[in-house]
This record gives C-alpha cells, sequence and structure tokens, in this order.
C-alpha cells in the first residue's frame, strides 16, 4: 500500500518541478519591444533579415499582403519587423505599404473591373507589376516573358514623385523652453545698432565680366529663370487574367497585335487596337483590326492618328480602309452598334452597323465623341456626340484623371471580335434607304 502511495506523489512532484524549470525558462526570455506601427509586404515575396547590411542572413520570409509589426526604426528607412510567426529582422522602408496603401490597391482592382480593355499587351521579359506608377514603389506582382495582360489606360507622372506618408509616426514635438527674463537694467539700455554691410562698387557688372548678349550666360539675380524640363515616365495600368490590377513602364511592353499588322506603324507607338471582325479568304480567316498610334511622347493627348486596316480579297494583303491622322485623341476607344445619321432617304441612313467611337478634342478644348460605322470594307462617319467626363482613379497616394469607366457596348469586348455584316444585310439597308423605311 506504501508503495502505491509513494507512485502518485512522485509524478506530482515531478511535474511541479517541470512547471517551475519552465516558468525559470520563461522568466529569463527578454521582453517583446513595443509596438510603433503595423505595414503590410509589398512585393510579391520579401525576405527579412537578421541585420541592417543585404549580405545579412535571412531569418523569415513573408508574402504580399502579410501583416507586419513595426518595433524599431533607424536611419529613417529602415525598419525592424515583427512577422506573424514572431520572427524580428529589417527590411526596407519602401518594400511597405501602409492600411491605407493596401485599401487603395484593393480599390484599384475593383475600379479595373469595370474598364474597357484598350488591346492586349505582352512582355519580352520579366515584368514587375508596382502598386503605384513609380519606380520606387513596391512590386508585388511579377509576369513572366511572353504573358498577356489588358491595357486599361496610361498616364505621364514625373519621376519626383510625392512623398509617402510615414509607417512610423514622428516623436511629439518638445515645447521650447521659456525664455530667460530679462532684467530691467537691460531693458532700459539698448543694444547699439549694427552697421549696414557696405553696397557692391558701381561697376560692379564690368568687375564681374558679365556680358549680356554672351549665349549661354545666366542672367543675374533679380532676373527671372527659365525653369528646367521635368523628367517623366509613361506608365500603363494593366490588368492580369486573374483580374489583378497595376502600373507597369510603357516602354517596357509591347501590344499583341500580329506582325503583319504592326509593320505598318512605321516607328510609331501603338496605343490601344481592336478586333473588327473576319472575312474569308479561300480556306483562311483574316482579322480586320482598329489601331491608335502616337508619333511622339504621350503628353496631353493619349494618340494622334486612328486607322482600319482590312483583308482585301483580291489583293490578298492588309489594306488601309480610313485613317485620321494630326488629332489629338483621348482614351477609350469604344467598339459597338452605330446608327448612321443623314437626311430620310440616304443610303443606309438610321440602319444599325457594328462600328467605334472615338474621343477627339477640338481646336476649341471640347471633346466630342465621333462615331464611325464600319461597312466592311468601308468606313462611314455617323454623327458626334459628349465624350464621356473622366473620373477620378486613385492609386496609392496619388489621384490621376483617368478615362472614363464606361459599360461595355452593345457588341463590343474583348472575349471576342465584333461579327463581320454580311452581303444580304447590307443590300437589305440599302433597300430600306431607298424607299425611306
Amino acid at each position: 500500500m506504501a508503495t502505491e502511495r509513494r507512485q502518485p506523489l512522485c509524478a506530482i512532484g515531478l511535474t511541479l518541478a517541470a512547471a517551475l524549470v519552465w516558468l525559470c525558462g520563461c522568466s529569463n526570455r527578454p521582453p517583446l519591444a513595443p509596438v510603433l506601427g503595423e505595414a503590410y509586404v509589398g512585393p510579391s515575396e520579401l525576405k527579412i533579415r537578421g541585420d541592417l547590411p543585404l549580405n545579412s542572413p535571412t531569418v523569415a520570409t513573408v508574402r504580399h499582403g502579410e501583416r507586419l509589426e513595426i518595433v524599431q526604426q533607424r536611419r529613417g528607412v529602415f525598419l525592424r519587423v515583427r512577422t506573424p510567426s514572431g520572427a524580428e529582422g529589417w527590411t526596407d522602408a519602401r518594400q511597405l505599404l501602409g492600411a491605407r496603401d493596401m485599401a487603395a490597391l484593393r480599390d484599384l482592382a475593383a475600379q479595373t473591373q469595370r474598364m474597357t480593355p484598350q488591346g492586349v499587351a505582352s512582355t519580352y521579359a520579366e515584368l514587375r507589376v508596382h502598386t503605384e506608377p513609380a519606380a520606387d514603389a513596391p512590386s508585388y506582382l511579377m509576369l513572366k516573358e511572353g504573358e498577356k495582360f489588358d491595357v486599361l489606360a496610361s498616364e505621364v507622372v514625373a519621376r519626383d514623385s510625392a512623398p509617402r506618408p510615414p509607417l512610423v509616426p514622428p516623436p511629439p514635438k518638445k515645447t521650447k523652453a521659456k525664455a530667460k527674463k530679462t532684467s530691467r537694467a537691460e531693458k532700459t539700455v539698448p543694444p547699439p545698432p549694427m552697421p549696414k554691410p557696405p553696397g557692391p562698387p558701381p561697376n560692379w557688372l564690368e568687375l564681374s565680366g558679365y556680358n549680356a548678349d554672351e549665349k549661354g550666360e545666366e542672367p543675374p539675380a533679380g532676373e527671372e529663370q527659365t525653369d528646367k524640363p521635368v523628367a517623366t515616365d509613361n506608365w500603363s495600368l494593366i490588368r492580369t487574367k486573374d483580374g489583378q490590377s497595376g502600373w507597369v513602364l510603357t516602354r517596357r511592353i509591347y501590344m499583341a497585335i500580329p506582325d503583319e499588322v504592326a509593320q505598318y506603324a512605321e516607328g510609331h507607338r501603338i496605343v490601344s487596337y481592336f478586333p473588327l471582325g473576319e472575312v474569308r479568304d479561300g480556306d483562311q480567316s483574316r482579322q480586320q483590326w482598329l489601331w491608335t498610334t502616337i508619333a511622339g511622347p504621350a503628353g496631353a493627348y493619349d494618340f494622334d492618328s486612328f486607322r482600319v486596316f482590312v483583308w482585301s480579297i483580291k489583293r490578298h494583303r492588309y489594306e488601309t480602309a480610313y485613317i485620321e491622322r494630326n488629332i489629338q485623341g483621348h482614351s477609350p476607344v469604344l467598339l459597338g452598334q452605330v446608327t448612321l445619321a443623314g437626311p430620310r432617304g440616304a443610303q443606309g441612313a438610321g440602319a444599325t452597323y457594328p462600328g467605334f467611337s472615338v474621343c477627339v478634342q477640338k481646336a476649341d478644348g471640347s471633346r466630342r465623341m465621333r462615331d464611325y460605322a464600319f461597312l466592311n470594307p468601308s468606313v462611314r462617319f455617323a454623327g458626334e456626340r459628349d465624350c464621356p467626363a473622366p473620373v477620378s482613379l486613385t492609386s496609392g497616394a496619388q489621384t490621376f484623371a483617368a478615362p472614363a469607366l464606361p459599360q461595355a457596348a452593345p457588341g463590343a469586348g474583348s472575349g471576342g471580335p465584333a461579327k463581320s455584316t454580311s452581303w444580304f444585310a447590307r443590300l437589305k439597308a440599302k433597300v430600306r434607304g431607298l424607299f425611306g423605311k
């Protein structure tokens, strides 16, 4: 009996001893550093280093969107963070996003779901997708070589982007010490006035060797100086197949229109392109195309020319059916059904055809949406109306006047080309126009 009683007592004693050892170990662990703020991982993958140097060993690897706790800041750009697993290490503050940045990124993805694609593009090499149109913005997505994506809009942004709000709030300002009270004697006897500095000699311009007639000389102080041009970059807003949106450098992408059409660009950059329907040439099917191009760098407008290509069954090659140059066009270009305007009884008046709409800025600064009917293989002007007003598009800490976000026009869409009008349908429309119906 005594032996049986001793066994439970021994077990209880061992448990208490183990608990004491555990408590002692916990008491020796240093307390966690207080949290200064929170941040979210910007890149698709971020390595947390054990120290500031770049060659320091990696203590943890985190993914885009994971929440981190900021526990220390050094030199203004290096942050010591704590991962959800409890690991602590250092990273660059420019690779992290704030709560507002994450919310803006989600809003951008929601806004771009309603935007009409302006063509499909690809890249020759791996391409980083940034959260904002800035080179130092975090890259949260990497596109592979040859991967295709929708181009939605473009924006010209100055390289000196606006500074982002700090992730760690600044410390409170220290109150200034009260000024020392002066005695009455000091108040009654003012200090002696300072002597005026000597002025320049009357012939200071001659002594300095300044010659206003020489070119390249800077004007003297006090005269107006012209501002230096600001360096800019052209960025494109894209949307991937899985619905993720972001910004890429426009010079790193190319529009995926077939080479047999792209060869007619004459060195101009293709801004957007759209399929207008197919035509049969023997046992082959050829697509008709509409594109917009710009000769120089983008600026106050998106494109300066648009052109319609049709496949010639007689010559077995692409030919220009319609072209307009020296215009100031603004995105987006829309596809849809277009009704021909004209006097009653005119050929094709009142009939509906597949077509497209282009927003053009006139000489007086007003913008008009010009509609065109595609009467395969010809193009006819169908009228004009007001362009949709641009909307405010927020991306990170910046706001842009992005193109309007219209619903897809009837018969338009990126899922497939518009159907070509048959010969019988065109004949039927002509007969209706002759009889005024």
